[in-house]
C-alpha cells in the first residue's frame, strides 16, 4: 500500500524540484521565479523501499481574498486534509521565516503527520538555517538537497518514524512484527558475499560460484534472526571506479551505492587474505560519510594461519586507516564452515543499537564542562572560543549541535577532539557521529548600544 504525501510550504523553496526527485522523472516545471504550480500535481514515486503517492502544491501564502492566490491556497488545503502524511519544505538558506510560522499552525491545526524538510542545506549556510527549523514545532528536521539527491536516506528514515500505522489484523499483531533492521552486504568481486547471506538464512537463496561478478542486482532477502526481522541486501561486487567500463557494470554499482544509502548497518565482506585494499578502505570511508553503521567482516577466515595474531594487527591497522571508523566491530568467520557465524549477528545488533543511541542533555552537558576544562579551545586572534551548551538533535546516527561564541572559528582538530570524546565517554564505538557548531542569535546585534542612545538622546550643550 502506497503512503500519500503532500509536498507543500511557502513559493520558491523547492517543493516541484523534491516532487521531481521523489518521482524519478521531472513531471513539474521547475523555475526560479516563484509561483510557477498552482494547481495540484499528482505522481507516484519511491523513497528506499517505500512506495509513494505524491502531490505537488502550490506555495503557501497568507491571504484570505478572492484573488488567484486565495484559490491556489485553498488547493493545497485541500491536499493537507487528502495526504497521509505532509513534507513541510522550507529554504535551509534563507531560514525559518515569518510565514513558515505562519504555515506551521495551519499545519499543526490540521493534525497530520508532518516532516520539516531543510531542503538547499549544502554547505555551512544551509545547515545553520537548518536549525532554526527546530523552533517550528515538528521535531528534527531532514536536511536534504533537492536538486543534488543528498539526504535521501536521512528523509526515507523520518518518513518511517512518522508514518502512520498501517491497520493490522490479528494475526499480524504480534510481538516482534516490528520494522526489519536493514542491512547491506557489500564488498569487492568474488569476497563471498552471498555465500554468506545463503549461510546466515539456511538455504541456496542466492545464487553463487568462483566466478566474480554473479550478483548484478541489489537482492533484498528478509529473514528472522532471534525474534527479529530482518532485511539482507545482497549487492554486486564494486570494483575501482576507474576498471569499470561496461554499462551493466556500472547499473550494478549504482544498485549497490543505493542499498548503502537506505541501510542502518552495512556488512563490508573481504577476503581474509586481501583485506583492506583501497577499495575497501574507500568503501568503509563512503558508508562513514553516509552515515550507516558499519561492521567489518573477514571471510575464508578458515584459510588463515595464526589467526589471533593476524586478527590483532589487522585491528590496528584499520584504526591508524580509518581513523573516523576506530572501534567498528571486525568479525572473522568462515560462511563455507560456519565458524566464527554466531559473533556476526550479536556484533550487528549492538552497532545498530549504538547508531539509535540518544544521549540525555544534562549528562552530555555535564561532559561537555569537563572536556572543556580539560582542555579548552584555543583562543582565535587572541580571543577565547567559549562553548556554552550542546544538546544532541537526532539519532540515527548520533547528532550534535554545540552551541558556542564565534563558532565559525572553532578548529577542526577541537571538534574531532569532542566527537572522540563524545565516542569513548557514552560508549559509542565505531558510530559516525555528526556535530554541528553554531552561535547563539545576539537580540542586540542589531539595535544601538544604551550609552550610545543616551549620548545621542542628549540635548546640546547651550555655550555660555
Amino acid at each position: 500500500m502506497s503512503l500519500k504525501v503532500a509536498i507543500v510550504g511557502r513559493p520558491n523553496v523547492g517543493k516541484s524540484t523534491l516532487f521531481n526527485r521523489l518521482a524519478g522523472r521531472a513531471l513539474a516545471i521547475v523555475d526560479d521565479r516563484p509561483g510557477v504550480t498552482r494547481d495540484r500535481r499528482y505522481g507516484t514515486g519511491r523513497l528506499g523501499d517505500l512506495d509513494l503517492e505524491l502531490i505537488d502544491t502550490a506555495g503557501f501564502e497568507d491571504v484570505s481574498d478572492e484573488s488567484l492566490t486565495a484559490r491556489m491556497q485553498v488547493q493545497t488545503e485541500k491536499a493537507i486534509e487528502e495526504a497521509d502524511l505532509s513534507f513541510f519544505v522550507i529554504d535551509a538558506r534563507e531560514g525559518v521565516t515569518q510565514l513558515d510560522h505562519i504555515f506551521a499552525e495551519s499545519l499543526r491545526r490540521g493534525g497530520k503527520p508532518v516532516v520539516v524538510v531543510a531542503n538547499k542545506a549544502e554547505g555551512k549556510a544551509g545547515s545553520s538555517g537548518a536549525l532554526e527549523a527546530f523552533a517550528l514545532g515538528f521535531g528534527a528536521p531532514v536536511e536534504i538537497s533537492a536538486s543534488h539527491g543528498e539526504g535521501m536516506s536521512d528523509l526515507y528514515v523520518a518518513v518511517l518514524q512518522a508514518a502512520p500505522p498501517e491497520p493490522e489484523s490479528e494475526e499480524d499483531a504480534e510481538p516482534g512484527a516490528d520494522k526489519p533492521i536493514r542491512i547491506a552486504v557489500v564488498g569487492r568481486p568474488n569476497a563471498g558475499k552471498s555465500t554468506l547471506v545463503n549461510r546466515l538464512i539456511g538455504e541456496d537463496r542466492l545464487l553463487t560460484g568462483p566466478e566474480a561478478g554473479i550478483t548484478r542486482d541489489a537482492i533484498p532477502v528478509d529473514w528472522d534472526w532471534d525474534g527479529r526481522r530482518i532485511r539482507l541486501v545482497d549487492t554486486a561486487g564494486m570494483r575501482r571506479k576507474a576498471r569499470v567500463q561496461e554499462k551493466l557494470e556500472r547499473l550494478s554499482v549504482q544498485d549497490s551505492l543505493r542499498a548503502i544509502t537506505f541501510a542502518e548497518v552495512v556488512l563490508l565482506i573481504m577476503d581474509a587474505e586481501h583485506p583492506f585494499e583501497t577499495q575497501d578502505l574507500q568503501l568503509a570511508d563512503l558508508v562513514e560519510r553516509e552515515g550507516r553503521a558499519l561492521v567489518f567482516v573477514l571471510a575464508k577466515w578458515d584459510l588463515i594461519a595464526e589467526p589471533q595474531a593476524r586478527l590483532k594487527a589487522l585491528q590496528e591497522d584499520v584504526d591508524r586507516a580509518l581513523p573516523q571508523l576506530k572501534g567498528s566491530p571486525m568479525v572473522a568467520l568462515s560462511a563455507e564452515t560456519g565458524r566464527g557465524l554466531d559473533r556476526l549477528m550479536p556484533a550487528v545488533l549492538k552497532v545498530h543499537k549504538d547508531w539509535c543511541a540518544k544521549v540525555k542533555t544534562r549528562d552530555l552537558n555535564d561532559w561537555l564542562k569537563i572536556a572543556v576544562q580539560r582542555h579548552p579551545p584555543p583562543a582565535v586572534q587572541g580571543r577565547r572560543i567559549n562553548p556554552k551548551y550542546m544538546a544532541q538533535t537526532k539519532s540515527r546516527p548520533p547528532t550534535f549541535v554545540l552551541f558556542a561564541s564565534r563558532a565559525a572559528q572553532l578548529p577542526d582538530s577541537y571538534r574531532r577532539y569532542l566527537v572522540n570524546g563524545i565516542r569513548q565517554s557514552f560508549d559509542l564505538p565505531g558510530v559516525p557521529i555528526r556535530l554541528t557548531v553554531k552561535s547563539g542569535a545576539n537580540p542586540y546585534k542589531d539595535q544601538p548600544s544604551e550609552a550610545g542612545s543616551r549620548q545621542r538622546s542628549k540635548p546640546p550643550r547651550r555655550s555660555r
